[in-house]
């Protein structure tokens, strides 16, 4: 019999839509639920959109009028640098503390990792408001423990102080609220890295005479270091976005001592019923962080260049 002809090694694959129908809902959920809202917002700062036009509609197109009167008003750039002020505090500590804790782990026994990790994982799992209110409690001027213990101590100017009437000290309240919360992911996911890092090039280093300084510098950072500015992204974004935990404790106050932009967008939008210059809040809010954010990749990606 003559022998078959050979099929071809390589044929064109047929487009299979079925895994693509079974994804669209989630997509489209997904795309509804974050664009939506974005346009509409987008669309509000260039109206004229106030308490009237959200009851009747009709609202009247104004251009970058909104934008102008932001860009042109003190209140806002003030508040623009006190939330560059309160992203940089917070992420310089969160870093710290979270490379710190990272660290400690790795060398911890087996009981004592699984302890710490335990720990982390609980206070990561806690919901923001719970634990916003009881930063809140912790700090009431009667009744919280932190007065309580400070007055016990011999520090008779802390009996019945109030925290949250001093700006200052309502600030530092929330630099450690939004630390505590944020330190677990970071030194979870920085542990996971440094337990990539090879052995053996601890021991030859120790073998050379480094130290734990200069292993650390000359070994574990350059590992770790794109987990590492990961991690910085994510905080960044984490803390310039944060709102919650200002809006439940000091809803930006006293004056504007808390104040940061979301905060301030939400302030204009609600307490004014000018939701037209909250929607431009907003969108200056994420033009701000988007550009941080580029120039930091920009920085990121030049020093891995250099280091190939």
């Amino acid at each position: 019999m003559p022998a078959r002809p050979s099929r071809p090694a390589h044929r064109g694959r047929r487009f299979a839509p079925g895994p693509y129908l079974l994804i669209a809902p989630a997509v489209l959920g997904m795309l509804y639920l974050l664009l939506y809202p974005f346009g509409r917002a987008l669309l509000i700062s260039f109206q004229d959109f106030r308490l009237r036009e959200l009851i009747k509609g009709d609202a009247e197109f104004v251009g970058l009028r909104n934008y102008q009167t932001l860009l042109g008003d003190p209140r806002f750039w003030d508040v623009v640098r006190r939330t560059f002020l309160f992203m940089a505090v917070n992420v310089v500590a969160i870093m710290i503390l979270a490379t710190l804790v990272a660290l400690m782990t790795e060398r911890l026994g087996k009981i004592g990792r699984t302890v710490v990790l335990s720990s982390l994982v609980l206070v990561w799992a806690v919901p923001v408001v719970a634990a916003t209110t009881v930063f809140q409690w912790l700090f009431h001027s009667q009744f919280g423990i932190v007065n309580e213990t400070l007055t016990d101590l011999g520090f008779d100017s802390f009996e019945e102080y109030t925290w949250f009437a001093d700006g200052r000290a309502a600030f530092a309240i929330l630099v450690v609220l939004i630390v505590w919360q944020s330190v677990p992911f970071a030194a979870i996911t920085l542990y996971s890295a440094l337990t990539t890092v090879p052995q053996e090039l601890y021991e030859s280093a120790r073998l050379d005479g480094a130290g734990a300084a200069r292993i650390f510098r000359s070994v574990t950072f350059p590992l770790v270091r794109p987990i590492f500015m990961l991690v910085v992204s994510l905080e960044v974004i984490w803390t310039f976005k944060a709102f919650v935990q200002i809006w439940v404790m000091t809803r930006g106050g006293p004056g504007d001592a808390t104040t940061i932009l979301p905060v301030y967008a939400v302030q204009t939008a609600l307490a004014n019923q000018r939701y037209d210059l909250g929607s431009a809040a907003s969108m200056l809010t994420l033009l701000l962080m988007s550009g941080v954010l580029v120039l930091y990749f920009r920085q990121l990606f030049r020093q891995e260049g250099e280091h190939l």
